[in-house]
């Protein structure tokens, strides 16, 4: 029987420089989508997928993010006593109990690898999952969920992976696919930003990655790679043809917005504002107006 993937890392140690000034005072992780911060959408999607251990590894200035997930003690009060009952539980859904969750201090920028490998020693020997919160992705079952179900049939590295245009390949961690089962690829190889024109396919990894603790004794010998960086993708390479181990693709179902660029972010609000009923009827008929307008003056 594999063990149960109940622990989770977020790496959220970036300044954000892409949403200054915003991000001068306000962590980048609890900007906010619709009414809840980034960071909330990795949290319930983790804890869909059953994970019971948060290990958010920060940096310099991340406060807030740490604020966040506190108990609100007056605010819980003037809820109750005003009788806003449906505020109260989505202000309760935000708490972490205690010893759920864990901070570690990356102190130097030197990339999602070594972020990663800042929380081996909370690890030990299981299995454990890494949440990226720029990546939202909208899905009937959560995107850690489909994969957590997967990875209970092949043990091994799963990562998450999409179809990208063959011109922005040199931007993601590309698959070299070995064998396409459709939902699941087997991995012979992974390369980190290709060359324009020399990637092997234009399947990316996205960020949901379910791992073997293995992965840390490459992450121990601290290799840079693209960009001067110690990459993830180069360290769970090293994962592929290990007897026991392997590497896995996993084409989930969902859409994924990058809400690390500022395009990204406005699709992701539009799409999630058209999703809720209470925002939709509104929120279509701006658009539509918007629109009319605009081809009007064409």
């Amino acid at each position: 029987m594999r063990n149960k993937v109940t622990k989770a890392i977020f790496p959220v140690a970036g300044m954000g420089t892409r949403f200054l000034p915003a991000t001068k005072s306000v962590p980048k992780e609890i900007m906010t989508l619709v009414d809840r911060p980034l960071v909330q959408y990795a949290i319930d999607e983790a804890r869909a997928a059953g994970i019971k251990e948060f290990i958010f590894v920060t940096s310099r200035g991340k406060g807030a993010l740490e604020d966040y997930f506190d108990h609100a003690p007056q605010l819980e009060q003037e809820l109750r006593r005003k009788g806003k009952d449906d505020l109260l539980e989505i202000l309760k859904s935000t708490n972490m109990d205690s010893g759920e969750i864990a901070y570690i201090r990356q102190h130097r920028a030197l990339g999602l690898g070594h972020a990663v490998w800042c929380a081996r020693r909370l690890i030990h020997n299981e299995p454990f999952a890494v949440i990226l919160p720029d990546d939202v992705i909208a899905a009937e079952t959560p995107c850690l969920q489909q994969m957590v179900e997967a990875y209970e049939e092949t043990g091994g590295n799963m990562v998450a992976a999409m179809e990208v245009p063959a011109e922005k390949t040199s931007s993601y961690g590309i698959l070299d696919v070995e064998q396409d089962m459709g939902t699941m690829v087997s991995v012979k190889g992974m390369v980190e930003k290709p060359e324009k024109g020399s990637a092997p396919s234009n399947l990316a990894v996205i960020g949901r990655y379910i791992l073997s603790p293995t992965v840390f004794r490459t992450l121990n010998k601290m290799k840079s790679g693209a960009g001067g960086e110690i990459q993830l993708t180069d360290a769970i390479a090293q994962e592929i043809g290990v007897e026991g181990s392997g590497v896995y693709g996993y084409r989930f179902r969902g859409q994924r917005f990058d809400c690390g660029s500022k395009s990204g972010f406005l699709q992701a609000t539009v799409a999630f504002g058209l999703a809720r009923d209470d925002l939709k009827a509104d929120l279509e008929a701006y658009l539509h107006e918007i629109m009319s307008t605009r081809k009007a003056a064409e």
